[in-house]
């Protein structure tokens, strides 16, 4: 091919310049229209239209929204974990109703549906879960009949190492982080569930050194977060090819953008903000306990062109968060737009990357939910979990990463006594 010859259009390159051409202008709306004596302080997060654009959809959700009925426990994750982070959750409304509704999502023989007298699947019963701890009450954690769901996490068990979805369902990387970051939030982690679990991970593992969803598909953002993270909780993410996927990772930020790519040569999208985002610190934990040399200043990624994007590209004025320009807003998108700024506001130690005055409320890496509802799991260390002799618990790597955070917390706090 002569290299003089123009680069042939494509519908990708086409749909590229477009989505860099929107974001471009929403930056350049903000340095025209910016009261400059502010300086980083003039890029602000809306909380209160954020908040109420949340608030509102508890009460009632756009007929749009009807194709997702299958999806109920989500809906009470997403509204109740970004309120959260943006400090405006009301818990004491809050745990009440999603303790109320969650129970009847319940299966009688094990874990959570979509929806009342649904079938159980592993996504609703993780988000149910997640939702809970949000809540973070007693009678919340209570209505969890953990018996019951650790026979339907081994019911869906799969001699690969996988987990299925549901009953007769599909076998991917969402199964396993849903089954292992649920099993781990409930102490209920044992031998005979992990087993088989960090081979059939790193098998989709691939050669560009993402994870994917199945073996020998293409990386992906979503799938190589809950591959990392599943086997991070474990303690066992350092049978992955680290520095493989390390590469991977540093290579989906985008130059112009500042937001993240889910696979190579897609487009930006703001949800990748969490997915790929939260693979940093949960690299540089793991790699650092590895004995790899890590920098201590940072994470390999950009955290404040990530935050620029997501302030600056995706908010809408009336509230909520986008994909990107263009774009409604969404629940989904508002919930892991803010969980992945939460996660990259707080880099090696305790330092902070926070664009102007916007930090957030920090999140749990490896479960995605508040670090303070993360110390209230502690309800389930008290109620002893014990099947077939075997003592249930926490994941190694989970534990770690929270006695480590509150030890340096404790550190730092004496220096200044």
């Amino acid at each position: 091919m002569d290299m003089d010859e123009e680069e042939e259009e494509t519908i990708t390159s086409v749909d590229q310049r477009r989505v860099e051409y929107d974001v471009m202008s929403a930056f350049n709306h903000f340095v025209f229209e910016a009261d400059r004596v502010q300086g980083a302080n003039a890029v602000k997060l809306d909380r209160e239209k954020h908040a109420e654009f949340l608030k509102k959809a508890f009460l009632t959700i756009p007929r749009s929204f009807s194709g997702l009925d299958a999806s109920r426990p989500w809906f009470v994750f997403w509204l109740g974990h970004p309120l959260e982070l943006l400090g405006e959750l009301d818990v004491a409304w809050f745990a009440p109703r999603a303790a109320s509704f969650l129970s009847h999502c319940q299966d009688p023989n094990g874990g959570f549906a979509g929806g009342p007298k649904q079938l159980p699947h592993l996504a609703p019963t993780y988000a149910a879960v997640a939702a809970l701890a949000t809540a973070g009450t007693d009678e919340a954690f209570s209505i969890v009949n953990r018996p019951k769901l650790y026979e339907f996490l081994i019911r869906m068990k799969d001699p690969s190492g996988g987990f299925r979805m549901h009953d007769e369902g599909e076998i991917d990387m969402r199964g396993t982080y849903c089954a292992i970051a649920t099993a781990s939030m409930l102490r209920i982690i044992t031998p005979e569930l992990t087993e088989g679990v960090a081979s059939y991970v790193c098998r989709c593992q691939n050669w560009e050194g993402g994870i994917a969803g199945e073996e020998d598909l293409e990386a992906h953002g979503g799938y190589s977060y809950c591959g990392l993270a599943a086997l991070a909780i474990l303690g066992e993410a350092d049978k992955l090819n680290l520095r493989a996927f390390l590469h991977w990772a540093v290579h989906r930020q985008m130059p112009l953008e500042g937001g993240f790519q889910g696979r190579t040569n897609k487009l930006v999208d703001s949800c990748y903000s969490f997915w790929q985002g939260a693979v940093f610190p949960i690299l540089h934990d793991v790699m650092q306990r590895d004995g790899i040399d890590v920098p201590e200043d940072h994470f390999w990624m950009a955290p404040e062109p990530l935050q620029m994007y997501v302030m600056l590209a995706c908010q809408n004025p009336l509230g909520g968060l986008r994909d990107k320009p263009g774009k409604s807003p969404d629940f989904y998108h508002s919930c892991y737009s803010l969980s992945g700024i939460a996660a990259v506001q707080h880099g090696p130690g305790l330092q902070r990357n926070v664009v102007g005055q916007n930090e957030l409320a920090r999140t749990d890496i490896f479960y995605n939910i508040g670090l303070t509802k993360s110390y209230g799991l502690n309800f389930y260390d008290n109620e002893e979990f014990v099947v077939n002799g075997m003592r249930g618990v926490e994941g190694a790597g989970a534990i770690r990463w929270r006695h480590d955070l509150i030890q340096l917390r404790r550190a730092r706090s004496a220096e200044f006594q």
